[in-house]
């Protein structure tokens, strides 16, 4: 046992690595990044990336626990590192202040499923999104994504005529003559919260790619 003591300074040191290359460097990597005051607009200055609040909020508990987060991503490549931006999927890369005030990180696990980094852009409205939950067949033919409908409520039609939230399906997805399906509390923070997911805002390790002409003004200007 006379290696013994070095043995356990090996195990010790390796441990040690590990925290602070795990743990300790992210942390003092995120923990001192602040909301961004950018200019993105003529005249007017924004904060970002913005908390996230109320039902948005509650909706991503909604997100994390459904188990989305194994089919979907929420991470833009940069350009050269695979087609994201090519594909729609975020106008900029992915960076360490994007997920500051995210508690837990969902980056994904794989992508069955597009990116959601930039879906409350890319797809804002609600209809569409309720629909896709409730069957993805309808909205996209052929899509792996298992429905949903426990996030739903089927009901009668009351004496006030059709809910102006109910879905509106028809053919094999019909609820039947005198009946609705409306979305539930769920449903409707989930919405919420996909709706929120969105990037398209300057930081300044990760600016929006500008147009010619945006160019050539910012050159003037400067």
């Amino acid at each position: 046992m006379k290696y013994g003591p070095l043995l356990f300074l090996g195990i010790l040191f390796t441990l040690a690595s590990s925290w602070v290359g795990l743990v300790l460097a992210p942390y003092k990597q995120l923990g001192n990044l602040l909301p961004n005051p950018a200019t993105n607009a003529v005249g007017g200055v924004s904060y970002l990336p913005e908390a996230r609040r109320g039902e948005a909020q509650q909706g991503a508990e909604h997100y994390r626990s459904l188990g989305c987060v194994y089919c979907h991503s929420q991470q833009v490549r940069p350009a050269g590192f695979g087609g994201d931006i090519d594909r729609g999927w975020g106008k900029r890369r992915s960076v360490s202040r994007d997920y500051v005030h995210e508690r837990p990180v969902m980056l994904g696990t794989s992508r069955t499923g597009p990116d959601l980094t930039n879906i409350g852009e890319r797809q804002s409205d609600y209809s569409w999104h309720y629909t896709h939950l409730y069957n993805p067949q309808i909205t996209s033919k052929g899509s792996v994504m298992p429905p949903y409908p426990f996030l739903f409520e089927k009901r009668r039609v009351g004496l006030g005529g059709v809910s102006t939230n109910a879905l509106k399906l028809v053919g094999e997805f019909s609820p039947g003559e005198g009946w609705e399906v409306v979305p539930t509390d769920a449903a409707r923070q989930l919405v919420e919260y996909l709706r929120s997911l969105k990037s398209s805002y300057d930081l300044p390790e990760a600016p929006l790619p500008k147009t010619a002409g945006e160019a050539e003004t910012a050159t003037a200007v400067q």
